[in-house]
């Protein structure tokens, strides 16, 4: 087995088994690649079963000059994980990726917004035409439901329930949860659907999907990435946003107004409570009236 078809059989793997979404896939075939295409450069062994820690080691030497270690973290997991099938597999004897260590990433609190500039946002997008209608319905739906960017484009029509105001979502590994509807995001759903959709354009392959371009294809994920920083700019927000910042915003709200943490783990569809964690440490409100109220020097 060469390195090619053994890249093309953890593919299978991680979506038969593991149950991955395509954009996991690929970035995992991304960078097994990139390894690949590094010892294609410098001559070394094409044999999959002489790739040993050594040829790894360079490997992850030359793209730490040119990756932050969370990238390299990533990479070098993904290496790990394609070693760990081999293994299984009973292709390889041993993992040659089992003691290099990733490096070490300090816990960054996600950003967020506030309430007040997420209204300035939203009175920032033009109603007076389709695309319009169409991106406060993104906006609203994004910041309601906490949804991922990924989870957002592959929202079906079939997906929606809004006499019960529930939206079914696809999540990580093809795991489906239920999460309300905001009052706004309803509403504007409601009239995209029904009066600024573009149905006489749309492909059949998209004709469930909710989210849809010009074309009447399903909108890309870069094209909400675009959408979300042109409003930044207009709205004169200086933070790094994206769509990830109003997931964020949801649960740093959630949090601030008193919700428990099972629940917005099971909105944010987290498979581990830890995750959800980090989110407790952005209630600064929270920690302001417990040293207020119980610190000696404030009673």
């Amino acid at each position: 087995m060469n390195w090619l078809e053994a890249i093309s059989k953890f593919k299978l793997f991680l979506k038969i088994e593991r149950g991955l979404s395509e954009n996991s896939i690929e970035s995992y075939s991304s960078d097994l690649k990139s390894l690949y295409n590094f010892i294609i450069k410098n001559n070394l062994s094409k044999d999959l079963k002489k790739c040993d820690s050594n040829i790894i080691k360079q490997y992850i030497y030359e793209q730490s000059k040119l990756n932050n270690p969370k990238t390299q973290a990533r990479r070098i997991s993904g290496i790990r994980s394609f070693f760990d099938y081999l293994t299984f597999e009973s292709f390889i004897k041993t993992n040659p990726t089992e003691l290099i260590e990733t490096p070490k990433i300090g816990k960054k609190l996600p950003d967020s917004l506030s309430l007040k500039e997420i209204i300035k946002i939203i009175n920032n997008i033009d109603l007076s035409h389709s695309q319009g209608i169409r991106n406060r319905a993104i906006i609203e739906t994004l910041y309601a439901s906490g949804l991922r960017v990924s989870e957002l484009t592959n929202l079906k029509l079939s997906n929606l329930f809004f006499k019960e105001s529930l939206i079914k979502v696809l999540g990580k590994g093809n795991k489906q949860r239920l999460v309300p509807m905001g009052k706004f995001s309803k509403k504007y759903l409601k009239i995209y659907i029904e009066n600024e959709r573009p149905k006489p354009k749309i492909i059949k392959i998209d004709s469930d999907t909710i989210f849809l371009n010009r074309n009447g294809r399903q909108i890309s994920r870069v094209m909400i990435f675009k959408i979300i920083k042109e409003l930044a700019i207009k709205s004169n927000i200086k933070k790094n946003i994206s769509p990830h910042t109003l997931r964020h915003s949801f649960a740093t709200h959630l949090i601030e107004n008193g919700a428990d943490l099972r629940t917005i783990q099971k909105l944010l569809g987290h498979e581990n409570i830890i995750t959800t964690e980090i989110y407790t440490h952005l209630d600064t409100k929270h920690l302001k009236n417990i040293m207020k109220k119980f610190h000696p020097r404030n009673i």
